[in-house]
């Protein structure tokens, strides 16, 4: 049986998009027909320390056994230096959730740098696994990456019970991490010019990623008079969260930047009508039908949208028949494990 040895940086049971994508690959591989091991490696990716680069070489080289296959999570695979990638033994599949250098916050010359980095890392990959269509046609487009070398395995979407809502004031929930891309600041700016409305909202994310940017969101938040409507929850079980999607009436989501968007896809899969912004994959991962786009970073076209789901009863009614139908057809986690298995299987027989 091909085995995968399955390197990922940090902790493994991090409630983000990111994470929880690996671990479910991790748990259902074998059933594929593939053995998987998880390689750790150490938490200062995107940014490691020269030891934590030579730790994680040792890791893979001293895990990996003659035959297997190396899949290497994108946080680790693109901030590796070049020579580091050259001492690990091919074959090495290259799992890319967004390139590194889009994440939000970082200064031009380490976005540089870490496009650097990713390009040439990428170069040396026998396979690259995206998470969206988009983000294959960035490698493609802005990293040189052929497109042969480019399979995408879209993330899973469990089966859920079409939310009930509220039954009161509009219930609006926005999920994931409080950093700078996901931009949880421009959703309560929109929200303080719509005090006129009834309508309270939960943010869902874990802060230890970036705690000054959760330092701010709570500075916003009590500058803007809004401690009373909107609460900010830790991170939260799947079921909490289940519960939590079960009474909401409206889901909301500002980030500059998705590679795919699982917790829109929640949305979907729980039949929320949803508010978004066109940044990266999320343009793609919520039909039309399901939703009012805007612009990222557009503060003025975001409360315009939340103005329209929140006052009118029958278009949120609309968009979700259309979200829990769309939802229904979403992929599942099985579906993104065979297609991943498939390029580990193809790698292991053109090796052997």
């Amino acid at each position: 049986m091909t085995r995968l040895l399955f390197a990922i940086p940090g902790d493994l049971y991090a409630r983000t998009g990111g994470y929880a994508y690996d671990r479910r690959v991790l748990a259902a591989l074998l059933s594929c027909g593939v053995e998987v091991v998880h390689c750790a490696l150490p938490g200062g990716f995107p940014n490691p320390s020269a030891q934590e680069v030579a730790e994680s070489v040792t890791a893979i080289n001293g895990a990996r056994r003659a035959g297997d296959v190396v899949l290497i999570d994108g946080l680790a695979f693109g901030a590796l230096p070049e020579s580091a990638i050259r001492s690990i033994s091919d074959p090495i599949i290259a799992l890319c959730h967004h390139p590194l250098c889009l994440e939000r916050g970082l200064d031009p010359e380490r976005s540089a740098a870490l496009w650097e980095s990713e390009r040439r890392a990428l170069a040396l990959a026998a396979q690259v696994i995206v998470t969206s269509s988009h983000t294959g046609v960035l490698l493609a487009r802005d990293f040189a990456v052929p497109e042969r070398r480019i399979t995408v395995a879209t993330p899973g979407t469990d089966p859920s019970q079409r939310a009930r809502g509220s039954g009161g004031a509009s219930a609006l929930l926005a999920v994931g991490a409080i950093i700078p891309r996901k931009a949880f600041d421009l959703i309560v700016e929109a929200l303080a010019g719509l005090v006129d409305l009834d309508w309270r909202l939960r943010i869902v994310g874990g802060d230890a990623q970036s705690p000054p940017t959760a330092r701010e969101l709570d500075r916003l938040i009590e500058a803007s008079h809004l401690g009373a409507r909107i609460e900010r929850l830790d991170e939260l079980s799947t079921e909490q969260l289940d519960r939590l999607f079960d009474a909401s009436d409206l889901f909301v989501s500002a980030s500059h930047y998705e590679g795919f968007g699982m917790a829109l896809a929640e949305a979907l899969a729980h039949g929320l009508p949803i508010v978004t912004t066109t940044g990266g994959a999320a343009a793609d991962t919520i039909p039309d039908s399901a939703a009012i786009k805007v612009a990222p970073g557009d503060v003025e076209a975001l409360r315009d949208a939340l103005r329209s789901l929140i006052a009118d009863s029958s278009l949120r009614s609309r968009l979700a028949e259309a979200s829990w139908r769309e939802g229904q057809a979403l992929p599942r986690w099985e579906d993104a494990t065979r297609i991943i298995a498939r390029v580990a299987l193809s790698i292991a027989e053109t090796r052997r």
